[in-house]
């Protein structure tokens, strides 16, 4: 049997939440009486709000309820998260969901902690630029050793997406990156950098830098972002983290784990997203959010809009609101299709589908709203060349975002 404590880490107080216990490769969850009382739902689709022990009921999540499958990393993450169980002498049968979660204890994204958590070992270095970072990164994607491993663990937390991540410090002010692991001094930010995986193009982060400035532009909420300029011509994109706003944390919840969706084959309409948001935040503004966010993937071509790229965070209060947008930038995907389909439509929606979307939720001021998502993309090549996008990855969008 294994059990580990579930608490909401805040930054300014801890809660406790339940417990989680697995036992003849089944996990359970129980909520403790005492969180109980406050009201408040980790979870609000599909972790009820009782005292009786439950069990999951879906297949989607290796067993874990989706709430803490989000505290897991997958990807990049979760590649360094075997690797490093690997390395400590872990048997690769014994490595399972509720091991990774005594594996990222404290350190995953949101405000989810875990107890009891595998210690870290220390540091190897504290790097002294992003080049040497990277340098690591691409031994680990290339299966290559790298003396770093611990280091790229601890920077990385429960990070997900196919692209290498790390978190760190930032202080806008003196333009200082904080590049070690644990708690950074408090004129420091949180963010997080992204690299280049092995099949990007040389230049995502400025194409994904001037996707930021357009979506901005569109009337979006994001979290601020940057390029970091790295030696010669390389630079990375950067943003601010959304849940350690102000050295406190915010609990996040993805829709793909909140509406139990498998987002690699997404059966969800951005409608489904919308009604979610409105249960949520109680308010027609929550809709419109959603409406914006659709207008823009449809009309910039981020095919890659999947349910895990589109969260939810709920703060000390127990009040939730959606998330900024996250991960916007010019994407395929595996057939074609966009990964949450628009008023039924996932091939080619347009503006009738949006707008059909739209009068499905009331939303009165839709047509504003896409015609300044309209207006915005439009600005493709001011703000590709601001952010200094190749001429050919210039051409090649310009090319695709005149067919919509």
């Amino acid at each position: 049997m294994e059990k580990l404590k579930v608490s909401l880490d805040f930054g300014s107080k801890q809660i406790e939440v339940g417990e989680l216990v697995g036992r003849d490769k089944k996990i359970y969850f129980k909520y403790f009486d005492e969180f109980l009382n406050l009201n408040w739902e980790i979870s609000p689709y599909h972790l009820k709000h009782t005292s009786d022990i439950q069990e999951v009921n879906t297949s989607l999540f290796d067993g874990l309820f989706g709430v803490f499958d989000d505290s897991l990393p997958d990807g990049w993450g979760k590649l360094l998260v075997d690797r490093k169980m690997l390395a400590s002498g872990f048997p690769l049968d014994d490595i399972n969901p509720m091991l990774r979660l005594t594996m990222v204890g404290s350190s995953g994204s949101g405000a989810l902690i875990y107890q009891p958590e595998i210690e870290n070992a220390g540091l190897s270095t504290s790097f002294k630029a992003l080049i040497e970072m990277e340098g690591e990164v691409r031994k680990v994607l290339a299966d290559e050793p790298t003396a770093y491993l611990e280091d790229l663990f601890q920077l990385a937390g429960s990070s997900g997406g196919a692209r290498p991540k790390v978190n760190m410090g930032f202080d806008p002010s003196t333009e200082t990156l904080w590049l070690s692991h644990g708690p950074i001094p408090a004129q420091f930010e949180y963010w997080m950098i992204k690299f280049r995986s092995t099949y990007d193009v040389s230049d995502i982060a400025q194409i994904e830098y001037a996707y930021y400035l357009m979506a901005k532009e569109a009337g979006l909420e994001m979290s601020i972002s940057r390029l970091f300029k790295g030696q010669g011509d390389t630079y990375y994109f950067g943003t601010k983290r959304f849940d350690r706003p102000n050295h406190s944390r915010l609990h996040v919840h993805s829709a793909a784990a909140m509406l139990q969706d498998n987002y690699r084959l997404s059966s969800l309409d951005y409608g489904h997203l919308m009604d979610c948001a409105f249960r949520l935040e109680k308010n027609i503004s929550a809709c419109e959010k959603i409406l914006r966010l659709a207008a823009f993937n449809v009309l910039s071509h981020n095919r890659d809009d999947h349910s895990k790229n589109v969260s939810f965070l709920m703060d000390e209060q127990g009040q939730w609101t959606f998330a900024p947008a996250y991960d916007l930038t010019f994407s395929q995907s595996a057939h074609g299709h966009h990964s949450m389909s628009v008023a039924g439509e996932s091939k080619n929606p347009g503006r009738n589908h949006l707008c059909q979307l739209a009068k499905t939720f009331a939303i009165k001021n839709a047509a504003e709203i896409i015609d300044q998502v309209e207006t915005a993309i439009a600005l493709w090549p001011t703000f590709a060349k601001q952010a200094g996008v190749s001429k050919t990855s210039q051409e090649r969008v310009t090319k695709v975002l005149s067919r919509i």
